[in-house]
């Protein structure tokens, strides 16, 4: 099978979980509300699901020590028999089975994802790693148009049980299509040391040894950090600037994926002409802008600067995601990819929680403002570092 066909079967199998897990992800929260009538209770299922990225790196050790592609077919399948248990929780007693369930989601999220990028960077041409990195955005941001109004009419009519199955069969259909393709992978060799936790440091290492690597990861970070705190102040900027129903938060995240399918389409071609600290930067600025625009209490304003949110903030991801690909060692592409995501992710988790506090006590005319003029001198600072020469192979391909 040739690359198009390889690149075209992954992208397929990424739309169809992606499409599930979105699904599921929305369902969970009001499925324990429903059941408990606790918010608190409710908004832990979203740590559930991300409590697992604390060990990413751990994690990541999984998906080089065996072969990619058969890890991804039996990771989906593995999901496709455990998501029909969640038929059994119709009460608040059973509760924790859906708990224990999403953990589990959480730890086959962070060995797929792993292994997803360690096996494109080995069947793709790396010149290409923007476009497909781009378009994978585009896929995984087009299905969160959709799956949300699924999950949410499915829920409303037939309970969370339908959700879960529908969930089931996107992975049993996923595992089929990475099936298809058709990839040579070398059987991974030996490790030097049957230690898992120094092997785990691999990717750690292997971040800090490239400065330019080092430097996309780090504004990864730095920009999550500053989308934490702007994500927990969507629902005061609705209420308290525009005057909208906490629901118009939802016009507001489908104008923020509008934006980042136009991200994905666009951030290949950019990577193949301009290097990816340039790239970064101006999406940390992009962002940076719309953010502050948020405090401007008028509808069209507020659309916009999602819109643009959208734009930047996965200019920046797809970077730094195309960089660990690009100049990770083959033997270490997913410990590498596991502990960026870690270090890319976790931040953006503890800033939700540190920025529910910052808008109690924060007024958003100062608070958005603030994130603003922080993005924009991060953006500066990468831009204005002097280019190392690995600089080159993390850009254009020229």
């Amino acid at each position: 099978m040739n690359m198009k066909g390889t690149a075209g079967l992954y992208l397929t199998g990424v739309l169809v979980s992606g499409f599930g897990s979105t699904a599921m992800w929305l369902a969970s929260g009001i499925w324990v509300k429903s059941l408990t009538g606790s918010d608190s209770l409710a908004a832990l299922t979203a740590f559930a699901l991300w409590a697992p990225a604390l060990v990413g790196p751990l994690l990541g050790t999984v998906a080089d020590r065996v072969r990619r592609r058969p890890l991804m077919v039996w990771s989906n399948l593995a999901m496709a028999a455990l998501l029909p248990a969640l038929l059994w929780v119709d009460s608040a007693d059973r509760v924790w089975l859906l708990f224990a369930v999403l953990v589990l989601y959480g730890i086959q999220g962070a060995v797929h994802d792993a292994a997803e990028v360690a096996l494109a960077a080995s069947a793709l041409d790396k010149r290409l790693l923007g476009d497909f990195n781009g378009l994978r955005t585009t896929v995984n941001e087009s299905v969160k148009l959709i799956a949300p109004l699924l999950a949410a009419g499915l829920f409303a009519r037939y309970g969370g049980g339908p959700v879960a199955l529908l969930d089931a069969a996107t992975f049993a259909l996923a595992a089929g299509v990475f099936a298809l393709m058709r990839v040579r992978e070398e059987k991974p060799a030996r490790p030097a040391s049957a230690h898992w936790l120094r092997d785990t440091g691999a990717g750690v290492r292997t971040i800090r040894s490239s400065p330019a690597l080092r430097r996309l990861v780090l504004t990864g970070s730095f920009t999550m950090l500053l989308a934490g705190v702007n994500g927990a102040a969507v629902y005061a900027v609705v209420d308290r600037g525009l005057g909208h129903s906490p629901a118009y938060a939802g016009v507001l995240y489908a104008a923020q994926g509008a934006g980042s399918v136009v991200a994905g389409l666009a951030a290949g071609p950019l990577l193949r002409r301009v290097t990816g600290r340039a790239v970064a930067a101006a999406g940390l600025a992009l962002f940076a802008v719309a953010v502050g625009a948020r405090a401007v209490p008028h509808d069209g304003v507020a659309l916009a600067a999602s819109a643009l949110i959208g734009v930047g903030l996965p200019l920046v991801l797809v970077t730094a995601m195309t960089a660990v690909q690009r100049e990770a060692p083959a033997d270490a592409v997913g410990r590498t990819a596991a502990t960026a995501h870690t270090l890319l992710f976790v931040p953006n988790a503890v800033a939700l929680a540190a920025g529910a506090a910052l808008v109690a006590l924060v007024d958003l005319r100062v608070l958005l403002p603030l994130l603003t003029a922080a993005g924009l001198a991060g953006a500066v600072v990468l831009a204005t570092r002097k280019t190392a020469a690995a600089d080159a192979r993390v850009g254009a391909d020229a």
